[in-house]
C-alpha cells in the first residue's frame, strides 16, 4: 500500500526553483544624451542587455556600454522614440545572444539575428553569446589547402588557403561588393556567411539577387544591418555573422565569411566610443576601435574542427591606403587584395591590382610549378608597368629591353587571364593551364 503512494523525486524541480530570482530589479531613465541613455538604480555589468519600457507600452532593448559616476550608460538596439525621464529599465541578466543552427541556411537576418526575409520565424536553433574569445593559438591547424574562389586573378596569382583572413581594399564604387558576391557564389566551401554592415538599403536586395544569386543563397546565411540603423546594431551584425560562422566551423565544415565592410564596423564603434566620452586618437577613431578590430578578425581562421576563411572589405577613405583603418587591418590580416580605381576606369574587372596585392599563405598552399608561373607573370607585369609611360607616348623602341619585349608580347593574354565577368566561374585547373601557356609562350619567344 505504501508503494502506491511513494512521492516522486522533486529534486531537480527544487534546484530550478532555487535558481529563480523572484524579485525583479529595475532602474529609471534619467537622461538621454545623443546616442546614449543614462539610468540609475541598476547593478549591471558591461555588455549586459536591459529592457526599457516606454509609456506607449513599447519595449526597447539596450546594452550597457559604460558607466559615468553613479549612472549606467546604455546604447539602444533600436529607435529611442517614446523613451522619457523615469521610464523603467529592467536588466536581463545576460549578454547579447545570437541564434545558430543549420536551419539558418538560406535565410536573411537583421543585425540582431532576427529573420527579415518573410519566410517565417527561425526553428531548430540555439542561442549563444556573441562575445567569445578567438581560438587558442596552439589549437589552430596549419593552413595547407587552397580555397578555390573561381576568380582567376585570385586563384592564380593571390591564392588563398582555407582558414586564411584576407582584406579587399578599395575606394567606393570600384567593385568590392561585386567581387565579394562572386566569391560567395563560386567559392568551393561548405557554407558561406555574408555580413553586410552599414550597407545602403537599396543595395541589399541587389546583392542577394544579382551578386549572390539563388543558388549561392541556398548555402549561405546573410546578416544585414543598413546604414540608417543605430551604431550598436551595425556592430552586432558583424558579431552575429562571426558567431554563426563559428557554429558551422565547430560542426567540422569549411566556412567562407564575407564581411562588407570593416570600415563601417570601425565607424560604428567610433560613434559608440565618442558617445560615451572616449577621446579621439587617430582621424577621429577612438582607442576602442583599434582594440576591437583584432578581437573581431582573429575569431576567423582554423581550429581543431574546421575553418573560417575570411574575406573582409576595407573601404579606403579618399583612396588613401595609409589611413588608420587600412593600416590596422593590413597588420592583422593574412594578406590584402587591392582594387584599383584606375583599372576600373579602363573597364578592367575585377579591378585587382596584382602587383600591390599579396597573399601571405600562398607559398604554403601552392605547388612549386604554380608559384613559378605566378612569379613569371608578375615579373612581366612589373616590366610593362615600368615602361608604361614610354610605351604610351611611342618612345620605347622594340629590342631595347628583352623583359619589356616579352611583357608586350604576353600582355594581351595576361589581361585576358585577369579580366573575368562576375557571373563566370573558372576552374582551378583551367587557371593553371592558362598561366602555363602565358609563361611557356613567353619563354619560347
Amino acid at each position: 500500500m505504501n508503494e502506491l503512494f511513494t512521492l516522486p523525486d522533486l529534486t531537480r524541480y527544487h534546484s530550478v526553483l532555487n535558481r529563480i530570482n523572484t524579485i525583479r530589479l529595475s532602474g529609471r531613465v534619467v537622461q538621454v544624451v545623443g546616442l546614449t541613455i543614462e539610468a540609475t538604480g541598476l547593478d549591471c555589468q558591461i555588455g549586459e542587455v536591459c529592457e526599457i519600457h516606454s509609456n506607449a507600452h513599447q519595449k526597447l532593448i539596450a546594452e550597457v556600454v559604460g558607466f559615468r559616476e553613479q549612472r549606467i550608460l546604455l546604447m539602444p538596439l533600436g529607435e529611442m522614440q517614446g523613451i522619457q525621464p523615469g521610464s523603467p529599465v529592467f536588466p536581463m541578466g545576460s549578454s547579447f545572444q545570437a541564434p545558430v543552427g543549420k536551419s539558418l541556411l538560406g535565410r536573411v537576418l537583421d543585425g540582431l539575428g532576427k529573420p527579415i526575409d518573410g519566410l517565417g520565424e527561425l526553428t531548430d536553433f540555439e542561442l549563444v553569446p556573441t562575445y567569445r574569445p578567438a581560438p587558442h593559438p596552439l589549437t589552430r591547424r596549419s593552413i595547407t589547402e587552397p580555397l578555390v574562389t573561381g576568380v582567376r586573378a585570385i586563384d592564380g596569382l593571390l591564392t588563398c588557403g582555407k582558414g586564411q583572413r584576407i582584406g579587399i581594399f578599395s575606394g567606393s564604387g570600384v567593385g568590392k561588393s561585386t567581387l565579394l558576391g562572386s566569391i560567395a557564389r563560386s567559392s568551393r566551401s561548405d557554407v558561406s556567411v555574408v555580413a553586410l554592415v552599414g550597407e545602403r538599403g537599396r543595395e541589399v536586395q541587389e546583392f542577394i539577387e544579382r551578386d549572390l544569386g539563388w543558388e549561392g543563397l541556398q548555402r549561405s546565411v546573410v546578416v544585414v544591418s543598413t546604414s540608417d540603423q543605430p551604431a550598436l546594431i551595425r556592430l552586432k551584425a558583424a558579431w552575429v555573422a562571426t558567431t554563426v560562422a563559428e557554429y558551422f566551423r565547430d560542426c567540422g565544415l569549411d566556412v567562407t565569411l564575407l564581411m562588407d565592410s570593416v570600415t563601417r564596423f570601425a565607424m560604428a564603434q567610433r560613434e559608440v566610443g565618442l558617445a560615451i566620452g572616449e577621446p579621439p586618437a587617430s582621424k577621429g577613431y577612438t582607442p576602442s576601435v583599434f582594440a576591437l578590430l583584432p578581437k573581431l578578425l582573429e575569431r576567423a581562421g582554423t581550429n581543431e574542427y574546421g575553418s573560417i576563411t575570411g574575406f573582409y572589405t576595407v573601404l579606403v577613405e579618399g583612396d588613401d591606403f595609409n589611413e588608420p583603418i587600412c593600416d590596422a587591418a593590413r597588420s592583422i590580416l593574412d594578406g590584402h587584395i587591392v582594387l584599383s580605381r584606375d583599372l576600373a576606369a579602363r573597364n578592367h574587372y575585377p579591378a585587382i591590382d596584382v602587383l600591390n596585392s599579396v597573399s601571405r599563405v600562398m607559398p604554403r598552399v601552392t605547388e612549386p610549378e604554380h608559384r613559378a608561373f605566378a612569379n613569371q607573370i608578375r615579373k612581366l607585369m612589373a616590366a610593362y608597368e615600368k615602361a608604361r609611360d614610354l610605351i604610351n607616348i611611342g618612345a620605347y623602341v622594340e629590342g631595347s629591353d628583352a623583359d619589356i619585349d616579352a611583357a608586350l608580347r604576353a600582355l594581351p593574354e595576361i589581361l585576358d587571364l585577369l579580366q573575368q565577368p562576375p557571373d563566370q566561374f573558372s576552374p582551378f585547373e583551367e587557371t593553371l593551364m592558362r598561366m602555363e601557356q602565358i609563361c611557356v609562350g613567353g619563354s619560347n619567344s
